[in-house]
């Protein structure tokens, strides 16, 4: 048997094992820790790209044929979506106003004008959430950015809680609800580490990858005690399916308990790390998700910034969050825009990487990575 069809043959065997698994895993309680379930969207694949030179300023002319994108390493032929910046905004500013967050508040006065700046002269709706321990939507979205300036000044103090997490959720569960010729963004203002959040990592990492919006984080600093303390407190229910261990001898689809610890005896579960660990672009993904998930207990605003191909900065007060702003402006609209259409993509996360061709000085910004589910096909990823 050549190498193309033992690796079919591979490939067609975790198939049929994921879904015997899927099988009979259907009368296990929804309390025992599951794959994530998996529809195909699309078949359209966004992926926007900011590049900058060793000077950090913006490198403009590039085309297609400049670029180089790889989907769990493999190379993609690219297109080079035109005018997107003139496309309209949906924008949601999510403010933490709990714990160190309730420093901050005066900071956030009076940014109407730079706000106004962000979204550029195109269509635009804006919303405003606060979150402490919670979230909570303090306006709507609304085509007025004064309205949203005034509700970001007059938020109140909130309780010891920091759920940046579960308010990264929320607000881009508002943002599916916009029209969808919209391109969609947040703007997070909070500490650098989550406190209290009900979500757990690996949701929150697919939460933020499983949609197209770019993530602008401002991060103000969490102490290293407060570090240490909250990371230990996250939740992870049942583990989590993507671990590095190596498997019992028996072979990862041994029904022997301790083939796959990180399972909890779930068969899907079981079969998608194998896939992972017999198919080489499975594991790329497989490592690029783990790489997210523990970003997320050092510094979310930075690590949800890196992967939706947003930016980050570390602010102290008004003056620096106004600089910082004005960077994102001048920014946002030099972003090329590249799509491709994956062939016969495996459900799961998809780890993306863009080069830019014997330009390796460039420093480039882009989307970190997608999922694919089963199912039938919507919207662009």
């Amino acid at each position: 048997m050549n190498r193309f069809r033992f690796a079919h043959a591979v490939a067609l065997l975790l198939w049929f094992s994921l879904n015997a698994a899927r099988a009979q895993d259907s009368g296990q309680s929804s309390s025992t820790s599951q794959a994530p379930t998996l529809t195909t969207r699309s078949n359209l694949v966004l992926v926007p790209v900011l590049v900058k030179n060793k000077a950090g300023k913006p490198v403009f002319s590039l085309t297609a044929d400049d670029f180089i994108l790889t989907d769990n390493g493999v190379p993609q032929p690219v297109r080079l979506e035109a005018d997107t910046d003139s496309q309209p905004l949906a924008l949601a500013i999510i403010v933490q106003t709990g714990g160190h967050g309730a420093w901050h508040l005066p900071h956030y006065s009076s940014l109407g004008a730079l706000l106004d700046m962000v979204i550029g002269g195109v269509p635009h709706r804006v919303a405003v959430i606060g979150f402490d321990s919670a979230p909570r939507l303090a306006q709507d979205f609304t085509t007025n950015t004064d309205a949203a300036s005034r509700t970001m000044a007059t938020l109140q103090q909130g309780d010891p809680g920091a759920a940046i997490l579960d308010a990264l959720k929320f607000g881009i569960d508002l943002l599916r609800k916009q029209p969808p010729e919209y391109r969609r963004a947040v703007l997070l203002l909070s500490e650098t580490v989550d406190v209290g959040s009900q979500m757990s990592l690996e949701d929150a990492v697919r939460a933020v990858e499983d949609t197209n919006t770019s993530i602008y984080s401002f991060g103000f600093s969490t102490t290293r005690a407060e570090v240490n303390h909250e990371t230990g407190k996250l939740p992870s229910p049942g583990g989590t399916a993507y671990s590095n261990e190596p498997y019992a001898p028996g072979g990862c689809m041994s029904r022997d308990p301790n083939a796959d610890p990180d399972a909890h005896g779930n068969r899907s579960v079981q079969a998608l790390d194998c896939a992972s660990d017999l198919l080489p672009p499975l594991r790329l993904a497989r490592m690029a998700f783990l790489t997210a998930r523990d970003g997320f207990k050092r510094n979310v605003p930075k690590s949800v910034a890196q992967l939706t191909r947003g930016e980050y900065f570390a602010f102290k007060d008004r003056p620096t969050l106004a600089r910082h702003l004005l960077t994102i402006a001048n920014d946002v609209p030099n972003y090329y825009v590249l799509s491709f259409r994956p062939q016969s993509p495996h459900p799961g996360p998809h780890a993306l990487e863009v080069k830019v061709k014997h330009k390796p000085e460039y420093e480039v910004r882009a989307r970190k990575g997608y999922w694919v589910d089963t199912g039938t096909h919507a919207n662009d990823k």
